[in-house]
């Protein structure tokens, strides 16, 4: 008889193992995979589900006299699109730096969308956006911009809490570079800078986006909620990739 492997279900599950450490598995470990394309996905649902939820709803202006001495800067879009690269870089980053550390941060960020989500439904928001772009390229971008996202969902704002995040989650972690974290900490101020120069969020947008960042953050930390989190995507992990043994088909006819 052949000692060939069966291609049973744990011999194809030891091939997406080996896959995926020889790719992906380099950047994010894959006890962090799952949860991380959660984050996503969670944002993305909570974010365009209350706004579909609440699309007829009365919406509130809380623009307030300070606002309004803000100037319109469309430059500033550059800064607010880039955003998007640097929640990447740095979510990846926090996969890396331990399970347990990964997990107490994810509970935070799954908390931080939830009560979002409460927000946008108990108190949706909205403003009045400049009429007049600008020119150029800038002005194109936040022509795009505006055409895609609605005026809706700014309290608290979802850029400056992610972004805030970021730079919390890894500013006392030694494991990332002192010089990375002051950057980290630099740019989440400029994306948050950005919401007000494009004229996206209010002030208190920005406020109540950092505080509820920092509150979820310390949830996560100083709570054993991680443990339930960990639990359900380590579940799915072995569903996915298991830790079988193979069998042969010198071990299958015995059977």
């Amino acid at each position: 008889m052949s000692n060939r492997p069966v291609r049973t279900a744990s011999n194809r599950k030891k091939i997406r193992r080996e896959r995926y450490d020889k790719s992906i598995g380099k950047w994010i470990p894959r006890y962090a995979i799952f949860s991380v394309i959660f984050c996503f996905v969670f944002n993305s649902l909570i974010y365009s589900g209350t706004q579909f939820l609440m699309r007829n709803a009365k919406h509130y202006d809380l623009t307030l006299w300070i606002d309004r001495q803000i100037p319109y800067e469309p430059d500033w879009i550059w800064i607010y699109l880039g955003c998007f690269a640097f929640w990447a870089i740095n979510y990846v980053l926090i996969t890396g730096l331990g399970k347990e550390e990964w997990y107490r941060f994810a509970v935070g960020d799954y908390l931080s969308r939830i009560i979002c989500g409460v927000f946008f439904v108990i108190l949706p928001t909205t403003n009045i956006r400049p009429s007049e772009v600008g020119t150029g390229l800038s002005g194109v971008l936040m022509s795009f911009m505006q055409g895609i996202d609605a005026p809706t969902n700014l309290f608290p704002s979802i850029h400056c809490l992610v972004s805030w995040f970021c730079f919390a989650a890894i500013r006392g972690n030694d494991k990332i570079p002192k010089w990375y974290r002051v950057l980290s900490g630099v740019f989440a101020v400029l994306v948050c800078a950005s919401t007000q120069f494009t004229k996206q969020h209010y002030l208190i947008d920005v406020l109540g986006a950092v505080v509820i960042s920092e509150g979820c953050l310390y949830f996560g930390r100083h709570t054993e909620c991680y443990q339930l989190v960990q639990h359900i995507f380590e579940r799915l992990d072995h569903k996915i990739f298991g830790e079988s043994e193979v069998i042969t088909e010198d071990d299958s006819s015995k059977n």
